[in-house]
Protein backbone atom coordinates (compact mmCIF):
# COMPACT_ATOMS: atom_id res chain seq x y z
CA UNK A 1 0.00 0.00 0.00
CA UNK A 2 1.47 3.40 -1.07
CA UNK A 3 1.38 6.72 1.32
CA UNK A 4 1.97 10.08 0.50
CA UNK A 5 5.09 11.60 1.83
CA UNK A 6 6.66 15.20 2.42
CA UNK A 7 10.56 15.35 1.93
CA UNK A 8 11.74 18.76 2.71
CA UNK A 9 15.10 20.44 1.50
CA UNK A 10 17.07 23.54 1.24
CA UNK A 11 15.82 26.31 -0.95
CA UNK A 12 16.92 25.52 -4.65
CA UNK A 13 17.68 21.48 -4.36
CA UNK A 14 13.95 20.73 -4.81
CA UNK A 15 15.09 19.60 -8.39
CA UNK A 16 17.58 17.52 -7.47
CA UNK A 17 16.13 16.22 -4.26
CA UNK A 18 13.17 14.66 -6.66
CA UNK A 19 15.39 13.13 -8.83
CA UNK A 20 17.20 11.36 -5.68
CA UNK A 21 14.12 9.88 -4.42
CA UNK A 22 12.98 8.76 -7.94
CA UNK A 23 16.08 6.89 -8.01
CA UNK A 24 15.20 5.46 -4.40
CA UNK A 25 11.99 4.26 -5.97
CA UNK A 26 9.67 6.57 -5.14
CA UNK A 27 6.38 7.32 -7.05
CA UNK A 28 4.19 10.74 -8.02
CA UNK A 29 7.25 12.76 -7.75
CA UNK A 30 6.37 16.57 -7.17
CA UNK A 31 8.94 19.41 -6.22
CA UNK A 32 7.54 22.14 -4.29
CA UNK A 33 9.06 25.07 -2.17
CA UNK A 34 11.75 23.83 -0.02
CA UNK A 35 10.19 20.41 -0.49
CA UNK A 36 9.13 17.13 -2.74
CA UNK A 37 5.74 15.47 -2.47
CA UNK A 38 6.50 11.87 -3.09
CA UNK A 39 4.49 8.32 -2.77
CA UNK A 40 5.34 5.13 -1.85
CA UNK A 41 5.20 2.17 0.77
CA UNK A 42 6.56 1.82 4.26
CA UNK A 43 9.52 0.15 2.87
CA UNK A 44 9.81 3.10 0.97
CA UNK A 45 10.00 5.62 3.70
CA UNK A 46 12.66 3.89 5.42
CA UNK A 47 15.08 3.79 2.85
CA UNK A 48 14.40 7.19 2.01
CA UNK A 49 15.74 7.93 5.31
CA UNK A 50 18.13 5.74 5.84
CA UNK A 51 19.53 6.26 2.00
CA UNK A 52 18.59 10.04 1.29
CA UNK A 53 22.02 12.53 1.23
CA UNK A 54 20.41 15.77 -0.18
CA UNK A 55 17.28 16.06 1.98
CA UNK A 56 16.36 17.03 5.23
CA UNK A 57 13.58 14.95 7.02
CA UNK A 58 10.58 13.30 5.50
CA UNK A 59 7.24 14.25 6.61
CA UNK A 60 3.87 11.89 6.64
CA UNK A 61 0.76 13.60 6.42
CA UNK A 62 -2.08 12.68 8.51
CA UNK A 63 -4.63 15.44 8.27
CA UNK A 64 -5.39 18.55 6.36
CA UNK A 65 -7.96 21.42 7.16
CA UNK A 66 -9.28 24.78 6.56
CA UNK A 67 -7.33 26.60 9.33
CA UNK A 68 -7.66 30.61 9.85
CA UNK A 69 -7.19 30.85 13.18
CA UNK A 70 -6.07 29.46 16.24
CA UNK A 71 -9.73 28.57 17.74
CA UNK A 72 -10.38 26.53 14.95
CA UNK A 73 -6.83 25.70 14.69
CA UNK A 74 -6.90 23.44 18.17
CA UNK A 75 -10.43 22.35 17.34
CA UNK A 76 -9.58 20.60 14.34
CA UNK A 77 -6.70 19.05 16.01
CA UNK A 78 -8.79 17.92 18.25
CA UNK A 79 -11.00 15.77 15.66
CA UNK A 80 -7.85 13.90 14.91
CA UNK A 81 -7.74 10.48 16.93
CA UNK A 82 -4.16 10.77 18.38
CA UNK A 83 -4.08 7.29 20.28
CA UNK A 84 -3.53 5.97 16.64
CA UNK A 85 -0.37 7.63 16.44
CA UNK A 86 0.94 8.13 20.07
CA UNK A 87 0.36 7.27 24.06
CA UNK A 88 0.86 9.11 27.14
CA UNK A 89 4.28 7.19 27.46
CA UNK A 90 5.37 8.84 24.33
CA UNK A 91 7.39 11.97 24.91
CA UNK A 92 6.16 14.51 21.96
CA UNK A 93 7.71 17.62 20.71
CA UNK A 94 4.96 19.84 18.07
CA UNK A 95 7.32 22.21 15.47
CA UNK A 96 5.15 24.93 13.29
CA UNK A 97 6.18 26.10 9.73
CA UNK A 98 4.11 29.05 7.65
CA UNK A 99 1.88 31.45 8.89
CA UNK A 100 -0.62 33.41 7.89
CA UNK A 101 -3.08 36.86 9.12
CA UNK A 102 -4.02 35.07 12.95
CA UNK A 103 -1.60 32.37 12.88
CA UNK A 104 1.66 34.30 12.54
CA UNK A 105 3.63 33.10 14.99
CA UNK A 106 4.68 29.53 14.56
CA UNK A 107 6.00 28.72 18.57
CA UNK A 108 2.09 30.24 19.43
CA UNK A 109 0.95 27.61 16.82
CA UNK A 110 2.87 24.99 17.89
CA UNK A 111 1.88 25.71 21.50
CA UNK A 112 -1.92 25.47 20.59
CA UNK A 113 -1.41 21.81 18.91
CA UNK A 114 0.62 20.86 21.96
CA UNK A 115 -2.49 21.93 24.26
CA UNK A 116 -5.34 20.08 21.70
CA UNK A 117 -3.26 16.91 21.31
CA UNK A 118 -2.40 16.46 25.56
CA UNK A 119 -5.92 17.90 26.53
CA UNK A 120 -7.23 15.14 24.65
CA UNK A 121 -4.88 12.65 25.85
CA UNK A 122 -5.68 14.06 29.40
CA UNK A 123 -9.24 13.29 28.42
CA UNK A 124 -9.38 10.51 27.28
CA UNK A 125 -6.55 8.21 29.93
CA UNK A 126 -6.24 11.09 32.74
CA UNK A 127 -2.58 11.27 31.96
CA UNK A 128 -0.72 13.16 29.16
CA UNK A 129 2.90 13.00 26.93
CA UNK A 130 5.40 14.86 28.54
CA UNK A 131 6.91 17.24 25.79
CA UNK A 132 10.91 16.52 25.19
CA UNK A 133 12.07 19.55 22.08
CA UNK A 134 15.82 18.14 22.36
CA UNK A 135 14.87 13.62 21.85
CA UNK A 136 10.96 12.93 21.27
CA UNK A 137 9.54 9.86 20.53
CA UNK A 138 7.36 11.15 17.89
CA UNK A 139 7.44 14.93 16.71
CA UNK A 140 4.05 16.75 15.36
CA UNK A 141 4.56 18.98 12.34
CA UNK A 142 2.20 21.99 11.51
CA UNK A 143 2.17 23.78 8.28
CA UNK A 144 0.06 26.93 7.76
CA UNK A 145 0.04 27.97 4.23
CA UNK A 146 -2.54 30.84 3.67
CA UNK A 147 -6.23 28.91 5.51
CA UNK A 148 -4.67 25.64 5.08
CA UNK A 149 -3.00 23.27 7.56
CA UNK A 150 -1.21 20.38 7.04
CA UNK A 151 -0.65 17.63 10.21
CA UNK A 152 2.15 15.37 9.36
CA UNK A 153 4.56 13.15 11.68
CA UNK A 154 7.85 13.34 11.27
CA UNK A 155 9.69 10.08 10.11
CA UNK A 156 13.14 11.20 10.77
CA UNK A 157 13.88 12.80 13.92
CA UNK A 158 16.51 14.83 13.92
CA UNK A 159 17.10 16.61 10.53
CA UNK A 160 18.66 14.08 8.19
CA UNK A 161 22.00 16.47 7.60
CA UNK A 162 23.17 15.25 11.08
CA UNK A 163 24.53 12.12 9.90
CA UNK A 164 26.81 11.73 13.02
CA UNK A 165 29.94 11.94 11.82
CA UNK A 166 30.46 15.99 12.05
CA UNK A 167 31.13 15.99 15.89
CA UNK A 168 34.19 18.26 14.92
CA UNK A 169 33.86 21.06 12.96
CA UNK A 170 35.59 23.99 11.55
CA UNK A 171 33.94 27.59 11.18
CA UNK A 172 30.96 28.30 9.00
CA UNK A 173 31.08 24.33 7.74
CA UNK A 174 28.65 23.46 5.30
CA UNK A 175 25.80 21.32 5.81
CA UNK A 176 26.28 17.66 4.51
CA UNK A 177 23.34 17.81 2.75
CA UNK A 178 24.15 21.01 0.38
CA UNK A 179 27.43 19.21 -0.06
CA UNK A 180 25.96 15.99 -1.07
CA UNK A 181 24.20 18.28 -3.42
CA UNK A 182 27.24 19.96 -5.08
CA UNK A 183 28.67 16.98 -5.76
CA UNK A 184 25.45 16.34 -8.26
CA UNK A 185 25.58 19.49 -9.68
CA UNK A 186 29.01 18.87 -10.64
CA UNK A 187 28.17 15.33 -12.17
CA UNK A 188 31.05 13.83 -10.35
CA UNK A 189 31.03 10.22 -10.40
CA UNK A 190 33.17 7.90 -8.15
CA UNK A 191 35.23 7.27 -11.35
CA UNK A 192 37.03 10.33 -10.78
CA UNK A 193 39.43 11.53 -8.70
CA UNK A 194 38.16 13.97 -6.41
CA UNK A 195 40.22 17.17 -4.78
CA UNK A 196 39.24 19.89 -2.02
CA UNK A 197 42.27 21.53 -1.15
CA UNK A 198 39.74 23.91 1.15
CA UNK A 199 38.58 21.03 2.98
CA UNK A 200 37.92 22.55 6.55
CA UNK A 201 36.60 19.75 8.48
CA UNK A 202 36.24 17.83 5.73
CA UNK A 203 32.90 17.49 4.72
CA UNK A 204 32.72 17.68 0.96
CA UNK A 205 35.57 14.48 0.54
CA UNK A 206 33.72 13.02 3.38
CA UNK A 207 30.35 13.23 0.99
CA UNK A 208 32.20 12.37 -1.84
CA UNK A 209 33.89 8.96 0.28
CA UNK A 210 30.24 8.05 1.74
CA UNK A 211 29.45 8.39 -2.35
CA UNK A 212 31.65 6.88 -3.74
CA UNK A 213 32.52 3.94 -1.23
CA UNK A 214 28.06 3.46 -1.49
CA UNK A 215 27.67 3.77 2.21
CA UNK A 216 24.12 5.17 2.98
CA UNK A 217 24.28 7.82 5.35
CA UNK A 218 21.56 6.82 7.54
CA UNK A 219 23.45 4.06 8.90
CA UNK A 220 26.03 6.89 11.10
CA UNK A 221 23.09 7.75 12.99
CA UNK A 222 21.10 6.21 16.33
CA UNK A 223 17.39 6.71 15.89
CA UNK A 224 15.03 7.99 13.68
CA UNK A 225 11.24 8.71 14.23
CA UNK A 226 9.67 6.03 12.69
CA UNK A 227 10.64 3.63 15.23
CA UNK A 228 8.68 5.11 17.74
CA UNK A 229 5.92 5.03 15.26
CA UNK A 230 2.71 2.70 16.19
CA UNK A 231 2.93 1.06 12.64
CA UNK A 232 6.78 0.19 13.25
CA UNK A 233 7.88 -2.84 11.20
CA UNK A 234 11.39 -3.29 12.80
CA UNK A 235 11.97 -7.00 11.20
CA UNK A 236 10.85 -5.01 7.61
CA UNK A 237 13.75 -1.70 8.87
CA UNK A 238 16.46 -4.41 9.74
CA UNK A 239 16.04 -6.11 6.45
CA UNK A 240 16.59 -2.55 4.70
CA UNK A 241 19.61 -2.00 6.78
CA UNK A 242 21.44 -5.31 6.54
CA UNK A 243 20.62 -4.77 2.59
CA UNK A 244 22.28 -1.37 3.30
CA UNK A 245 25.77 -3.26 5.51
CA UNK A 246 25.82 -5.30 2.52
CA UNK A 247 26.06 -2.94 -0.39
CA UNK A 248 28.78 -0.83 1.04
CA UNK A 249 32.18 -1.11 -1.17
CA UNK A 250 35.78 -1.69 0.62
CA UNK A 251 37.66 1.26 -1.18
CA UNK A 252 36.76 4.17 -3.64
CA UNK A 253 37.57 3.81 -7.59
CA UNK A 254 39.57 6.92 -7.31
CA UNK A 255 41.45 9.48 -5.05
CA UNK A 256 39.47 11.27 -2.53
CA UNK A 257 41.82 14.04 -1.17
CA UNK A 258 40.91 17.15 0.96
CA UNK A 259 43.92 19.36 2.41
CA UNK A 260 43.76 22.22 4.42
CA UNK A 261 46.62 24.84 5.71
CA UNK A 262 45.47 24.50 9.51
CA UNK A 263 46.68 21.40 11.12
CA UNK A 264 44.46 21.26 13.94
CA UNK A 265 41.30 21.42 11.24
CA UNK A 266 42.91 18.50 9.15
CA UNK A 267 42.51 16.74 12.59
CA UNK A 268 39.03 17.39 12.85
CA UNK A 269 38.69 16.23 9.32
CA UNK A 270 40.38 12.81 9.91
CA UNK A 271 38.55 12.29 13.37
CA UNK A 272 35.11 12.63 11.47
CA UNK A 273 36.27 10.09 8.37
CA UNK A 274 37.04 8.22 11.22
CA UNK A 275 33.87 8.17 12.32
CA UNK A 276 32.31 7.39 9.01
CA UNK A 277 34.57 4.62 9.05
CA UNK A 278 36.49 5.57 5.97
CA UNK A 279 39.81 7.15 7.74
CA UNK A 280 41.44 4.78 5.46
CA UNK A 281 40.18 5.14 2.37
CA UNK A 282 40.18 8.72 1.82
CA UNK A 283 43.41 11.38 2.14
CA UNK A 284 43.68 14.40 4.59
CA UNK A 285 46.87 15.99 4.75
CA UNK A 286 48.17 19.83 5.79
CA UNK A 287 49.15 22.00 3.18
CA UNK A 288 49.29 24.94 1.89
CA UNK A 289 47.05 26.14 -1.04
CA UNK A 290 49.93 26.67 -3.04
CA UNK A 291 51.80 23.54 -2.79
CA UNK A 292 48.78 21.48 -4.30
CA UNK A 293 49.72 20.06 -7.12
CA UNK A 294 47.29 17.62 -9.35
CA UNK A 295 47.26 13.82 -8.64
CA UNK A 296 45.58 12.50 -11.81
CA UNK A 297 45.56 14.13 -15.86
CA UNK A 298 41.89 14.27 -14.96
CA UNK A 299 39.42 15.00 -12.02
CA UNK A 300 37.31 17.27 -9.87
CA UNK A 301 38.75 20.37 -8.25
CA UNK A 302 35.89 22.04 -5.58
CA UNK A 303 36.28 24.72 -3.59
CA UNK A 304 34.53 26.10 -1.02
CA UNK A 305 36.72 29.50 0.01
CA UNK A 306 35.46 32.28 2.45
CA UNK A 307 32.98 34.50 0.91
CA UNK A 308 34.10 37.41 3.27
CA UNK A 309 30.27 37.09 4.89
CA UNK A 310 31.30 34.98 8.01
CA UNK A 311 34.95 34.60 7.64
CA UNK A 312 37.62 36.90 6.70
CA UNK A 313 38.25 40.27 5.18
CA UNK A 314 37.04 40.36 1.41
CA UNK A 315 40.34 42.76 1.05
CA UNK A 316 42.23 39.69 2.37
CA UNK A 317 40.32 37.11 0.40
CA UNK A 318 40.94 38.65 -2.89
CA UNK A 319 44.83 37.04 -2.88
CA UNK A 320 42.97 33.93 -1.91
CA UNK A 321 40.46 33.83 -4.75
CA UNK A 322 43.29 35.28 -7.33
CA UNK A 323 45.27 32.08 -6.01
CA UNK A 324 42.79 29.70 -6.66
CA UNK A 325 42.55 30.98 -10.49
CA UNK A 326 46.64 30.51 -10.50
CA UNK A 327 46.54 27.21 -9.38
CA UNK A 328 43.73 25.83 -11.63
CA UNK A 329 45.29 27.47 -14.37
CA UNK A 330 49.07 26.57 -13.86
CA UNK A 331 48.36 23.06 -12.14
CA UNK A 332 45.16 21.48 -13.07
CA UNK A 333 44.97 21.36 -16.73
CA UNK A 334 42.50 18.75 -17.79
CA UNK A 335 40.44 18.99 -14.79
CA UNK A 336 36.87 20.71 -13.87
CA UNK A 337 36.83 23.32 -11.27
CA UNK A 338 33.74 24.08 -9.08
CA UNK A 339 33.88 27.16 -6.96
CA UNK A 340 30.89 27.76 -4.85
CA UNK A 341 31.08 31.55 -3.74
CA UNK A 342 28.73 34.33 -2.37
CA UNK A 343 31.02 37.35 -3.74
CA UNK A 344 30.71 38.07 -7.09
CA UNK A 345 33.17 40.84 -6.61
CA UNK A 346 35.35 38.66 -5.31
CA UNK A 347 34.64 35.62 -7.50
CA UNK A 348 35.79 38.42 -10.62
CA UNK A 349 39.69 37.80 -8.82
CA UNK A 350 39.83 34.05 -9.98
CA UNK A 351 40.40 35.22 -13.65
CA UNK A 352 38.59 32.64 -15.87
CA UNK A 353 36.01 32.64 -17.27
CA UNK A 354 33.21 30.09 -15.84
CA UNK A 355 31.46 27.53 -18.26
CA UNK A 356 28.51 27.59 -16.46
CA UNK A 357 27.38 29.62 -12.98
CA UNK A 358 24.46 27.39 -11.04
CA UNK A 359 22.77 29.34 -8.50
CA UNK A 360 22.44 27.78 -5.07
CA UNK A 361 21.54 28.88 -1.35
CA UNK A 362 24.25 28.20 1.12
CA UNK A 363 21.87 28.32 4.48
CA UNK A 364 20.25 31.54 3.33
CA UNK A 365 23.11 33.16 1.65
CA UNK A 366 22.33 33.24 -2.22
CA UNK A 367 25.54 31.64 -3.69
CA UNK A 368 26.72 30.74 -7.09
CA UNK A 369 28.60 27.50 -8.05
CA UNK A 370 30.91 28.85 -10.58
CA UNK A 371 32.06 25.82 -12.94
CA UNK A 372 35.55 25.75 -14.84
CA UNK A 373 36.47 23.77 -17.11
CA UNK A 374 40.48 23.67 -17.38
CA UNK A 375 42.29 23.11 -20.80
Amino acid sequence: MNFSYFATVARGLEPIAAQELESLGAKEVRPDFTGVHFAGDRALLYKVNLWARTIFRVLVPIGEFHCPNAEILYREIQKIDWHEYLNPEHTLAVTSTGGNKKLNHTHFTALQVKNAIVDQQRAKFGQRSSVDVQNPDITVNVHIHQDKCTVSLDSSGTSLHRRGYRQAMGAAPLKETLAAALLDMAQWNASLPFVDPLCGSGTLPLEAGLKAMNIAPGLLRQKFGFESFADFDPQLWQQIVTAAQNSKLSAPQALIWGSDRDPDIIEQAQSNAERCGIAHQIKFTQAELAQIEAPADCGVLMLNPPYGERLGDVKELAALYKAIGDICKQRFKGWTAFVLTGNKELAKKIGLKAARRIPVYNGSLACTLLKYELY
